[in-house]
């Protein structure tokens, strides 16, 4: 054994229950517990310890003090990530250890992720550190305290037009929101916020390249926005980046790519002509497709038929993407090699391919217009197109509704061809006026009055009397002259256009109905015609009177 007894060994000992000892003057009043066996403190089962026998110094001089416990400080910002967190508790796989690859957990953590971004859309930060964040298919519900405010308080800065460098994760976080359209006030903002912030951050990290360019062509299918899509890749310059993709399923490309015949390898497709070509086959395929409809034919269906093999189409399909927007039954040839249908909110996928007899009907079609086109230009070749090639059903029905599909193109082409080259004249109706000023003076000099009489004076009546137009005489007539007279004729009995009167006469319109108020108001101080060369009723029976 040694000094201070480290090296004994005791034996284990069962210690007795707690006996209850009455002091003096103490606890007299509480019940005594009886024992049989009085307790020895020499049996080995109790042991002295001296504390200043410890080599440890202040061992057991020392007394802790109570100390009270308080509160935490109120953390607002912990609480409303507790709060967004909560929104989790419906989706247990997303507490599960489980791979971010698996379908089922990627879709359940889809869905919490929308719900919680609608929950934080709002949230702005300033938070002074930048903890990093790395994570496949990253979503708060992977994020730590410092995390969080990490992003959010970059986000704030990105919506605020700075956009700085950060962990991978946290950019594609925010282009998740972007997908689900949060933060944003309709698609089409969601879709400017989304190339704005794509463009800015590639010059940190240009491998969200290869995600984002993937993902506009599903935004422009998934929200079916206005613009087409190739119309957008064109005005961004991206075309290089979809090879062989061109116009939605009325575009002339498409039509040209698919069609027996290819009026852009006719001599007639010039840089002059191509504008006036395209937008003519346009419209025509327009009158086209409304005629297939009044006979029970969907036009693009009959030629564009995808695969008998359809595969399921997911949105996004590499983002953390919750399909939250209820799709409407659509279908979308989004080129030659591509073709996407939905169907009770359902999206399915597939290659396309052309009908033998729907390729034929659309060469006819170019080639015709073109013949007509040709025709209306004056173009120095003519062209004919056969129709008993086209086997299409169009064909067919529109012969037994005594219908030709030749005359059908042609008419559309003339309507096009008239409309697009007419000349539009505007007139400004201060010109006009000073138009009309100046050729009242030159009317003045040149007219010689045919008689000079004197013109008495009228006395109107009172206001609560009718008016009416003095009896016609030889001397009221006079004042008058004869082309007047006949413009009266004209408007009280028509048989002509007033202002083809005018032309005939050689006169402005305005002019001869200027002067015939004129007089009217010297004769019986009001207009007899109105703006719009109008008889006022008041004074067609002394109109009558005059003009005989």
């Amino acid at each position: 054994m040694d000094k201070y007894g480290a090296s004994k060994k005791y034996e284990s000992s069962k210690i007795p229950r707690r006996q209850s000892v009455a002091e003096s003057g103490a606890a007299s009043s509480l019940p005594q517990t009886k024992t049989k066996t009085p307790i020895s403190f020499s049996d080995g089962l109790y042991y002295e310890i001296e504390y200043d026998a410890c080599p440890i110094p202040g061992v057991g001089k020392f007394v802790p003090q109570p100390q009270k416990i308080s509160a935490p400080a109120k953390d607002e910002i912990r609480d409303l990530f507790s709060e967004m967190r909560d929104l989790a508790r419906t989706h247990r796989s997303t507490y599960a250890f489980t791979s971010p690859f698996d379908r089922r957990i990627r879709h359940d953590s889809a869905a919490v992720f929308h719900k919680q971004a609608a929950f934080m859309k709002d949230f702005t930060d300033d938070y002074p550190n930048a903890v990093p964040f790395a994570q496949y298919f990253p979503c708060y519900q992977m994020m730590g305290y410092e995390q969080l405010r990490t992003y959010f308080t970059w986000r704030t800065e990105v919506r605020n037009g700075t956009v700085t460098d950060t962990s991978l994760s946290y950019a594609y976080l925010y282009i998740y929101e972007l997908l689900g359209n949060i933060g944003v006030d309709d698609p089409q903002d969601g879709l400017h916020k989304l190339m704005a912030f794509w463009q800015a951050f590639r010059a940190y990290h240009k491998s969200i390249d290869k995600y984002v360019l993937r993902w506009l062509k599903d935004y422009h299918i998934y929200y079916a926005l206005p613009q087409p899509f190739h119309e957008f890749i064109t005005e961004h310059n991206l075309t290089e980046h979809y090879p062989g993709l061109v116009s939605p399923d009325d575009s002339f490309n498409l039509f040209c790519a698919i069609s027996k015949y290819d009026i852009r390898k006719s001599a007639f497709f010039s840089d002059e002509n191509a504008k006036l070509i395209a937008d003519c086959f346009t419209f025509v395929t327009d009158k086209l497709r409304q005629i297939c409809i009044d006979h029970g034919i969907h036009l693009d269906e009959s030629i564009f038929q995808p695969t008998k093999k359809m595969s399921v189409w997911t949105p996004f399909a590499s983002a953390l993407f919750h399909p939250w927007v209820k799709q409407a039954d659509r279908r979308l040839v989004l080129s030659e090699h591509e073709i996407y249908l939905c169907s009770q909110n359902r999206w399915t996928f597939s290659t396309v391919i052309t009908s033998d007899s729907g390729r034929q009907l659309i060469g006819y079609v170019m080639k015709q217009m073109e013949a007509a086109l040709r025709k209306l230009t004056n173009y120095k070749y003519k062209l004919s197109a056969n129709v008993g090639t086209v086997t299409h059903p169009l064909v067919s029905k529109l012969r037994e509704s005594g219908s030709s599909l030749e005359a059908i193109i042609n008419t559309a082409a003339q309507e096009f061809y008239r409309e697009a080259t007419k000349t539009v004249v505007r007139v400004d109706p201060g010109a006009l006026s000073v138009i009309r000023r100046e050729a009242l003076a030159t009317q003045e000099k040149l007219v010689v009055p045919e008689v000079e009489n004197p013109i008495a004076p009228v006395f109107l009546p009172p206001a609560n009397e009718p008016v009416s137009m003095p009896e016609a005489t030889g001397d009221q007539n006079s004042n008058f002259t004869e082309i007047e007279r006949k413009a009266l004729a004209v408007v009280l009995h028509g048989g002509m256009d007033l202002k083809q009167f005018a032309d005939e006469c050689g006169m402005m319109l305005e002019v001869l109905v200027d002067q015939i108020n004129e007089k009217a108001m010297d004769l019986i101080g009001d207009n007899l015609l109105d703006e719009d060369f109008a008889l006022y009723e008041d004074y067609k029976e002394q109109v009558e009177e005059l003009i005989r």
